[in-house]
């Protein structure tokens, strides 16, 4: 995870050109982006540091956004905010029955996506 200056977002989409392209652009915003396959892989990458944001697809295989939700608050109270990114009609409210703070719609406008971020990312630490 290269760059960073903006915090640490982890995208966790099943579709992989979705989550190339997620990844990409906040890249070039500036963020630090690991990204996950399943809810699976992101409590591995969680496991191992904690993002600053979590951008999180509700239907996936293995394991969906809503089991991931549930184990993650279990093990961190303390979790880092999560926007939930989904093609269900009822988006506002699926991402309030999963505990996340926002949400974006997909397909997504691009400036939608960054905004969102950008509200409810958690900000660092400063340094010392």
């Amino acid at each position: 995870m290269a760059g960073g200056r903006r915090g640490r977002v982890l995208v966790i989409e099943d579709e992989a050109d979705l989550r190339v392209l997620m990844s990409d652009l906040l890249q070039e915003e500036g963020y630090a982006v690991e990204s996950a396959r399943d809810g699976v892989e992101g409590l591995r990458l969680i496991d191992q540091r904690m993002p600053d944001l979590i951008l999180l697809d509700i239907k996936m295989p293995v394991m969906d956004g809503r089991m991931f939700v549930e184990l993650l608050m279990a093990r961190y109270p303390d979790r880092a905010p999560i926007v939930v990114v989904t093609a269900v009609e009822s988006a506002p409210r699926r991402a309030a029955e999963t505990g996340a703070e926002g949400w974006v719609g997909k397909p997504f406008d691009i400036d939608r996506l960054v905004k969102t971020v950008e509200r409810h990312l958690r900000r660092p630490a400063p340094p010392g």
